[in-house]
């Protein structure tokens, strides 16, 4: 049984890391990109179309892996009581928080791209994308603190 945990623990932390990455990568490369007007709509179209997609398998991956770890590893009382714990429970919200606002900057994004404009769209995601960014690389902290 452990090899199965530790296999859902490497799957868990490698979707998370790339979903984190590609949160941070539109948000620190490509909606700049395209608020300087460095990208036509059609393309931040795909990309965003792509990135949620992506968020959206990935947030369900995250629940259904982190669920098994959590429920394999841990009882109420544990999550309540101890520092691993509380860890987790800190983690599920930030979970919950990259998923929302990730969904929230395609969104505000989608609204702009379909009328064909780009730079005011890039401009009003990027400070929700920024956020997500910021909440993934906390979430890759808290991570770390679970594993040491």
């Amino acid at each position: 049984m452990a090899l199965v945990d530790t296999a859902i623990a490497t799957v868990h932390l490698l979707i998370g890391a790339l979903w984190v990455g590609s949160v941070g990568f539109f948000a620190g490369v490509v909606l700049p990109m395209a608020r300087d007007g460095g990208l036509d709509a059609g393309p931040l179209e795909s990309m965003m179309t792509s990135l949620t997609r992506w968020s959206r398998i990935a947030s369900v991956l995250m629940l259904v892996t982190g669920g098994h770890l959590a429920a394999t590893g841990y009882t109420f009382g544990t999550l309540a009581s101890t520092t691993n714990g509380n860890l987790v429970v800190a983690m599920v919200v930030l979970w919950l928080a990259l998923t929302g606002l990730v969904e929230v900057g395609g969104s505000r994004l989608r609204d702009g791209v379909e009328r064909k404009k780009v730079r005011e769209p890039a401009a009003t995601a990027l400070g929700v994308y920024r956020g997500a960014a910021v909440v993934g690389a906390l979430l890759l902290v808290v991570a770390g603190a679970i594993v040491t």
